[in-house]
C-alpha cells in the first residue's frame, strides 16, 4: 500500500525523477508557460509554486534554497525581481494546468503548464512591451539618422588633395610623366651606331660587303 505517498513516481529512479522537475521547473520560470504529459506539469506545479513561495519571502536564505534546486542565475533572479512580486497579494495558486489532448506516438495526454496572470498584469506587461518595442525603434531610427548625416573626412596626402580640387570644380591634379622613349631608343639603334650604317650591327656590315 502507498499509505502517506502521495506523489507520483514518473517511472523514473529518485535521481532522474529530481533532474526532470529541476528541468520542468526551471524552463516553467524561464518561459512563463510549458507543454509536457499531465502527470509531469502535476509534479511540477508542486514544485514550482513552493520555489515561487519562498522568492515572496525574499531573503537570502530563500535565495540560497531556490538557487539549489533550480537551474541558473539568471532564472534565480527572475524569480526573484519580476515573478514574485505578480503574486504579492496571492496566497497560492500561481500555476494552471490546460490540457489539450493526446500526442501521437504513446497517446500520452498533454496539457499546458503555465503561470497565472491577472487581466490587470496582462494589460500592465502588454504596454511595458509596446514601450520598449517603440523606444527600440526610435533607437534604431536615431542611430541610422545620424549614421547619414555624419560628415566623411577627406583622405590626407595626394589623394586628399585631389579631392579638393574636384570639389572646387576643377580638375583633379596629376602627376607629369617622362616621355615614353621609342623603340629605337629602347633597342639603342637610333640614327645607327658611330662608325657604322645607319640600322648599324651586323647588317650594316652585309651592306658593306655587297657594295651597297
Amino acid at each position: 500500500m502507498r499509505h502517506r505517498k502521495d506523489h507520483r513516481k514518473l517511472s523514473r529512479t529518485r535521481e532522474h525523477r529530481k533532474a526532470l522537475l529541476r528541468n520542468l521547473t526551471t524552463s516553467l520560470i524561464l518561459h512563463e508557460r510549458i507543454e509536457t504529459t499531465v502527470a509531469k506539469a502535476k509534479e511540477a506545479r508542486r514544485m514550482a509554486e513552493r520555489m515561487i513561495t519562498f522568492a515572496k519571502r525574499g531573503d537570502v536564505a530563500a535565495r540560497r534554497h531556490v538557487a539549489r534546486f533550480v537551474h541558473g542565475d539568471d532564472v534565480v533572479r527572475k524569480l526573484f525581481t519580476t515573478v514574485a512580486p505578480w503574486y504579492a497579494d496571492r496566497n497560492g495558486g500561481y500555476t494552471r494546468i490546460i490540457k489539450v489532448g493526446h500526442r501521437l506516438g504513446d497517446a500520452g495526454q498533454t496539457a499546458f503548464l503555465e503561470l497565472v496572470k491577472s487581466p490587470e498584469l496582462k494589460e500592465r506587461l502588454r504596454k511595458e512591451a509596446e514601450e520598449r518595442a517603440k523606444a527600440e525603434r526610435g533607437a534604431k531610427a536615431a542611430a541610422k539618422k545620424g549614421t547619414k548625416d555624419a560628415k566623411v573626412e577627406p583622405p590626407k596626402g595626394e589623394a586628399g588633395k585631389e579631392g579638393a580640387a574636384a570639389a572646387e570644380g576643377g580638375a583633379p591634379a596629376r602627376k607629369e610623366r617622362a616621355p615614353k622613349p621609342s623603340r629605337g631608343d629602347r633597342l639603342g639603334r637610333k640614327g645607327g651606331m658611330p662608325g657604322k650604317g645607319p640600322h648599324g650591327g651586323a647588317r650594316g656590315r652585309q651592306r658593306g660587303k655587297s657594295g651597297d
